[in-house]
């Protein structure tokens, strides 16, 4: 081979080479690719699997701690309740409480404890996993105990609800249930069937039941095959449901002492048995206004005539001192609350009246009958008439006072009335023909309803919140009471109920986020 051949073959030999070099560094660079996509996806797929477990057991200790809770506080009072939370001793209020799953991980529970006369406590439970302990993750969730101010209607009798009456919200009996008007949620009863006697009596009627339309059949021997309870959307659009469990009331008096300590401690105030009650006042700028009751009305009505407010400008106001006589009504100035002696219609004498500071998120307890009225400003209250030192005759509470509303200032969980009696809630006849009550009522052992005595028809009724009734609530009889009666669900009573209201005998979960 001559010395031109063995240049070109060195230079065919270079070339090649530049070649394979070319193709080493692209499969190479190809490779360190693949290779790195595959570490990333084994590595992502790992962390995916470790991000995973960490979120089942977050989970885990959130259910975990529902159970936890339902061990602690199920059957308990809410004073008991409140113990446990005022302890200091649940898990995973004063510092965070962890614990091993099943071998795989760990979580740590940190609690929110609800504040005083509150339902809802929040637990926020991280979880990891031993392979990857610096992957976490966190869950949120709201536990709440159901207050019985999510009902617009909640009884332990029968309740009857004529054509003209609109609900909105839930309704539930522990006894049977009539419905003739228009329920936009569910209606509920304790029972499967009842004997009637509204209905003619001497045939079962469902739990719930409608003569409207093509009213109910008789109801058959329970239990009964599906289809058999007709589905009248036209009365029932939320649905009806029968049976349910029962809502107990007898556990109420335990509340009701609670509610009387908490007054007693701050939390609120305490007035005694003294006369025959308090007249109580919600005014805007944050206070209220009391005055002792010592005489009720002629005839033992509960008449609006024991309290009228004073007539501006009238004839004969009288600027006298407590225990002081005048001869015409309406004669006690502002800062006097005044009363009239059942003998002598137009004689009275003048009674001074104290203001207090609303203590927020408080109780007022009076152990005797309350009369009010008023409008709350950005206040949580709940007021209480109740005997319980003596265990004479049980209490009442009276609205619809002069010509008076009781109202809110706006509709949100800043503005909550609860009125608690022992027996009775009832509206006076000097209500305004056109009554609005912004509240949330319960009569423990007896009814929310018209006053018997003295009672005129009325309008209209509109009542936005819940009436808790132990006997069956009514508006309307005969020629007394409202024409047209409409009652709307407060919804912010499901997560803002006045303070101390009673509730339900478990936590349930009410919210769930993750973090």
């Amino acid at each position: 081979m001559d010395k031109k051949e063995i240049k070109r073959s060195i230079k065919r030999q270079g070339s090649a080479l530049a070649y394979v070099l070319v193709i080493l560094t692209v499969v190479m660079i190809i490779l360190t690719s693949m290779l790195g996509y595959v570490s990333s996806q084994l590595k992502f797929s790992f962390n995916r699997v470790e991000k995973e477990k960490a979120f089942q057991i977050a989970e885990a200790g959130a259910y975990y701690y529902r159970w936890y809770l339902a061990h602690e506080t199920s059957g308990k009072t809410a004073q008991q309740v409140n113990d446990f939370w005022e302890s200091g001793n649940a898990l995973g209020d004063i510092s965070p409480y962890e614990a091993d799953y099943e071998g795989l991980g760990k979580y740590s529970i940190e609690v929110d404890v609800p504040t005083p006369g509150s339902t809802i406590a929040v637990v926020r439970s991280t979880g990891w996993s031993y392979k990857d302990p610096d992957l976490k993750r966190t869950v949120q969730v709201r536990f709440r105990r159901p207050s019985w101010s999510e009902y617009i209607f909640l009884s332990n009798s029968f309740m009857n609800f004529g054509s003209e009456a609109v609900t909105y919200g839930k309704v539930h009996s522990n006894g049977g249930i009539r419905f003739d008007g228009v329920a936009y949620n569910t209606v509920s009863s304790l029972l499967p069937s009842f004997d009637d006697d509204t209905y003619g009596g001497n045939r079962m009627e469902f739990g719930v039941h409608t003569t409207v339309n093509q009213a109910d059949p008789a109801a058959p021997a329970y239990p009964w095959p599906d289809g058999t309870v007709p589905e009248h959307s036209d009365v029932f659009k939320g649905g009806r449901e029968f049976p349910v469990p029962e809502v107990n009331f007898a556990g109420v008096i335990s509340d009701l002492a609670y509610m009387k300590s908490q007054a007693e401690s701050g939390n609120g105030k305490y007035f005694d048995g003294t006369g025959v009650g308090r007249k109580i006042t919600i005014k805007t700028n944050g206070t209220y206004d009391v005055c002792k009751v010592n005489t009720e009305g002629n005839n033992n009505t509960h008449a609006i005539s024991s309290f009228r407010g004073v007539v501006s400008g009238a004839s004969g106001i009288y600027s006298g001192t407590n225990g002081d006589s005048c001869n015409t009504p309406h004669c006690c100035t502002s800062a006097i609350c005044p009363y009239i002696q059942p003998s002598k219609p137009n004689r009275g004498k003048c009674v001074t009246m104290e203001n207090y500071p609303i203590v927020d998120g408080g109780v007022v307890f009076v152990e005797n009958n309350i009369w009010v009225e008023g409008t709350v400003n950005n206040n949580r209250l709940t007021i209480v008439a109740a005997n319980l030192s003596t265990g004479g005759e049980q209490k009442d509470i009276y609205i619809g006072i002069s010509n008076n509303d009781l109202l809110y200032t706006a509709y949100n969980c800043n503005n909550m009335l609860g009125l608690i009696a022992q027996q009775d809630i009832r509206v006076l006849g000097s209500c305004p023909e056109d009554f609005t009550v912004d509240a949330a009522l319960m009569a423990q052992g007896g009814l929310v309803g018209i006053n018997d005595n003295g009672f005129s028809g009325k309008d209209r009724l509109t009542f936005n919140g819940a009436i808790v009734s132990y006997l069956q609530p009514y508006f309307h009889h005969g020629n007394s009471g409202f024409a047209v009666r409409f009652y709307n669900f407060d919804n912010n009573l499901l997560y803002c109920p006045p303070p101390y209201f009673p509730t339900g005998n478990e936590y349930s979960i009410d919210l769930w986020e993750e973090l």
